[in-house]
Parts: structure tokens; sequence; C-alpha cells
């Protein structure tokens, strides 16, 4: 005759939520440098916030 189970298992432990990685050209902001050219030679005169492209703005890398 078999023995009967006086005890429960215990859970299974939660799983660990994984959180997705930053993007590399932003860096996780959303945000990158763009040069600004201006003239008819296009010298750069400066610097401007705008949307990664990579992956528009959200921060997250999409290929994880």
């Amino acid at each position: 005759m078999a023995t009967t189970r006086t005890t429960t298992k215990p859970p299974p432990p939660a799983p660990v939520p994984v959180e997705p990685a930053p993007c590399q050209p932003c860096g996780g902001t959303g945000n990158v440098a763009i040069t600004v050219r201006v003239g008819r030679k296009r010298r750069p005169v400066g610097q401007q916030d705008g949307l990664c492209l990579n992956c528009l703005g959200s921060g997250t890398d999409p290929d994880a």
C-alpha cells in the first residue's frame, strides 16, 4: 500500500520580471544629438535634440 503525503509542496518561486534593455544609440533616453548645419557650405554650428530612430523615442532596445 502507498504511503500518503502529509505535507504539500511549496509554491514555485515567483518569476523575476525582466527589464527591457536600454537602446544603444540613445542610452535609453529616446533623444540623440543632431548636428545643425547652416549656410551654403553646410558648416556645423551646434547640436539639438532629435528623436532616436532606432527605438522611436521609447528608450528600449527593439531587438531585446
